[in-house]
């Protein structure tokens, strides 16, 4: 009997010491409204009135919470839909608390994930997940922490060559720099020699000069007699009546001034080879009007075949505008209007053929020894002057593309520079996309391969405490009938370099999803009232 009375008294005292426990638990939990927070529960105080946070109203403690809204600023019912504007706070222990509007409150919908929101509606159902939500929360964020923990490892190296990077780029500036002044002092003593050799040269040549224009102007002296006598011949001969004249009447006897081919020819088609005069002398026929008989006269002659039939009537009519050399070259190129017509810039797009150098003419002098050294000596010349202008032109190409290179933003510790110079696809069901980071973003569909520039390089265009999130790629190929393209680069951290997706948020305007390991970096919490009242 002792022993049962002695078990009792223990199990007695346990059971005491077991609600002393939960009691000593309970009345650590500081005492609040429904729907304050944990941070704003001092504003709360039980045994004083309230005043509301705005300082508009003090009210009695027994106001709190009553379904009727006192303060204008919401904060006398933070847990009922009283107050349009005020804020109820789940505590939702477990995983994150939450604040939303007291409108929520008891509208029939589970807002917070411990269900507070709705204590009062029963038919909801809301069921307590925090634990659920928060240790998926947790797993999501823990995967987060690993993906950024191996992504700036990554992105440690890739400061280090990014640094590295423009350290070797400053030091061939440097070396370019050297290079361009002796490239210059080179390229000018080429220059004077050129100069030099090319003065002695045209002395040289001079007396050559003279004999080459004393032979131009005798051709031309042939040239214009032989003109002329062909040009007496047929004046004579056209001239039937022997008047010193050649007039309408005597041009409609011959059909081969027929133009049009009717069978006769019209006293305007005669006019037109007398420049709308009636009659013309020798001297006016030979500064006007042979020009234009000339070809129809060789045609006669049988010196030129006439094109067919069919094309004679076009062919007749230029002749009357051109010599006999650009009649054949016309005839030549007759057959192939057609086709040029229908595909006029079907060579459009075709690299352009190399340009072979002519060879150079023979010339009409033979010169002398001493003569022609010294041409070959400033053939020598100028080619080593312009060697030495290419090589100074090639610097300084390379010193442009340098400075651009250090000109650009390759983000606060060079994390970004690697970037430089690649390109990275994304395709979807239609277009094959293009990004090549500070240079130029393209869409391309899969059926062609014309590409569209979507825009070209600008500047970071993120917010200010997360400058190096966002890149603007603008001035891209004009839309029809609408505003130049342009692109927004969205970055992330990933454990490689990829985009991920690409859309058209607005007509023009495309957005770039791209991840790497230069944007793995810790970004600072989310500062919010209450962060911790789940604990």
């Amino acid at each position: 009997m002792a022993s049962f009375l002695q078990k009792n008294m223990n199990f007695c005292h346990i059971l005491l010491s077991y609600l002393a426990l939960i009691s000593l638990i309970s009345s650590s939990e500081v005492p609040r409204p429904r729907g304050v927070s944990l941070s704003r529960a001092s504003l709360y105080n039980p045994g004083e009135d309230f005043t509301c946070f705005d300082g508009s109203l003090t009210i009695p403690f027994t106001h709190i919470n009553d379904d009727y809204c006192d303060c204008l600023d919401g904060s006398d019912e933070p847990g009922t839909a009283a107050c349009p504007n005020g804020v109820f706070h789940c505590t939702n222990a477990g995983h994150k608390s939450l604040n939303i509007a007291s409108s929520r409150v008891n509208d029939g919908v589970c807002d917070c994930c411990d269900g507070s929101d709705e204590y009062s509606n029963e038919k909801t159902g809301c069921v307590n997940n925090c634990n659920e939500l928060g240790r998926s929360a947790r797993e999501e964020a823990q995967k987060k922490a690993d993906l950024l923990k191996a992504g700036k490892q990554l992105r440690a190296d890739l400061i280090q060559k990014g640094v590295q990077l423009r350290q070797e780029k400053k030091e061939q500036l440097t070396e370019l720099e050297k290079n361009r002044g002796e490239a210059e002092k080179i390229k000018e003593e080429k220059e004077l020699l050129k100069k030099q050799i090319e003065e002695l040269e045209n002395a040289a040549l001079a007396k050559y000069r003279e004999i080459e224009e004393e032979e131009r102007k005798r051709k031309e002296e042939e040239e214009a007699e032989k003109n002329k006598k062909e040009a007496t011949e047929k004046f004579i001969l056209l001239d039937s009546n022997g008047d010193g004249k050649i007039d309408i009447s005597e041009l409609q006897t011959r059909k081969t001034f027929d133009q049009d081919r009717n069978g006769e020819v019209s006293e305007e088609e005669a006019k037109y080879f007398l420049n709308s005069k009636e009659e013309v002398e020798f001297d006016e026929f030979l500064a006007d009007s042979w020009t234009k008989i000339k070809p129809y006269m060789l045609i006669e002659d049988g010196f030129y075949k006439p094109p067919e039939e069919t094309d004679r009537e076009e062919t007749q009519t230029q002749a009357g505008n051109e010599d006999i050399d650009d009649i054949e070259t016309n005839n030549e190129t007759e057959d192939s209007d057609d086709l040029d017509h229908e595909e006029p810039e079907e060579e459009e797009d075709e690299e352009e053929e190399p340009i072979e150098k002519a060879p150079e003419p023979t010339p009409t002098v033979q010169y002398d020894e001493d003569t022609q050294k010294l041409i070959d000596q400033a053939n020598h010349a100028r080619k080593e002057f312009g060697d030495a202008e290419k090589e100074v032109n090639h610097i300084e190409r390379q010193v442009k593309d340098i400075q651009d290179y250090l000109e650009k933003d390759f983000g606060p510790e060079e994390e970004f520079a690697t970037l430089d110079g690649q390109c990275f696809e994304y395709t979807d069901y239609e277009y094959i996309y293009k990004l090549c980071p500070f240079d130029s973003a393209v869409q391309k569909p899969k059926s062609s391969s014309s590409e569209t520039r979507l825009g070209v390089w600008s500047k970071w265009t993120g917010p200010e405490d997360d400058h190096y999130s966002m890149m603007l790629y603008d001035r891209g190929q004009s839309c029809w009938n609408g505003p130049q393209r342009s692109t927004q680069v969205r970055l992330s951290c990933g454990g490689e370099n990829k985009v991920t997706a690409v859309s058209e948020p607005n007509r023009c305007e495309y957005l770039f999803d791209f991840m790497t390991p230069a944007a793995c970096k810790d970004v600072p919490s989310e500062s919010h009232d209450d962060i911790h009242d789940e604990l």
